[in-house]
């Protein structure tokens, strides 16, 4: 049995989950959040809990059972608490600065690159070489971070790029002179 699947997920005070068929529907503070879900996986509110089940032991049955759970907990923890990503720029002249709400980017290219916000995500620059992401959606958060990292990725020699604020990059020696 998946240990994280048969765990139920609290519900807490002030959101509501509506569930129709394989579709489930939160609603909180932050915002509201809708998916649809394997048809296969059995989902039943029961007070103030979600319970996931499922219909066998299938292997694809069992693969299923703790993502659904994961995912509906994601969206429960989304509207009420919210997500972030910090990314940190490494890197002479490296900077980031908010226009509007758009984030803009000098990374040593010969123009600036500039990120315009998906509904439900901002962009929050505290400092010129720091970069917070947030929003109520886990998925939309770590994919559009992921994007921002892919512009200009940590290269191994001088460290130079764009990295998650607690990521460590492993540094490599560089060429030794001919003798």
């Amino acid at each position: 049995m998946s240990r994280i699947g048969k765990m139920p997920v609290d519900i807490p005070s002030g959101v509501e989950v509506a569930i129709n068929g394989n579709q489930i529907t939160v609603k909180g503070p932050k915002g509201s959040l809708s998916r649809v879900l394997h048809k296969d996986m059995i989902i039943k509110k029961e007070d103030s809990k979600i319970i996931v089940e499922r219909p066998s032991d299938e292997k694809n049955h069992r693969a299923l059972h703790g993502l659904t759970r994961s995912l509906i907990n994601n969206m429960v923890m989304g509207v009420v608490n919210g997500f972030e990503k910090r990314l940190a720029l490494e890197g002479v002249g490296y900077r980031a600065a908010k226009q509007g709400d758009k984030l803009v980017l000098t990374v040593g290219y010969s123009h600036p690159v500039e990120f315009d916000p998906p509904e439900g995500i901002e962009f929050e620059v505290p400092a010129a070489n720091r970069i917070v992401v947030k929003g109520i959606d886990k998925d939309l958060v770590g994919q559009i971070a992921a994007n921002i990292r892919a512009v200009r990725e940590p290269e191994p020699y001088k460290g130079k790029g764009i990295r998650y604020e607690n990521e460590v990059v492993r540094r490599k020696e560089g060429k030794t002179g001919a003798k």
